[in-house]
């Protein structure tokens, strides 16, 4: 499920992963996705109520 979200061009944080899909392990989910050999990136942001920084993962489109 999170590869397709991705594949649609979205991006997902760990607490969208929990509420969308009740992972709560979205990192582990990544690296899965990684070493099956999706290129997915991540940016770092702060979330705006809680002033966290978190991680937001997104797949990274071939320039070919």
């Amino acid at each position: 499920m999170i590869a397709s979200w991705l594949m649609q061009g979205k991006s997902i944080t760990s607490m969208e992963a929990l509420n969308l899909f009740g992972c709560a392990r979205l990192a582990s989910r990544i690296n899965d996705l990684k070493n099956r050999g999706m290129n997915i990136d991540k940016e770092m942001i702060v979330t705006p109520y809680t002033n966290k920084r978190v991680a937001r993962y997104f797949l990274v489109k071939d320039n070919k």
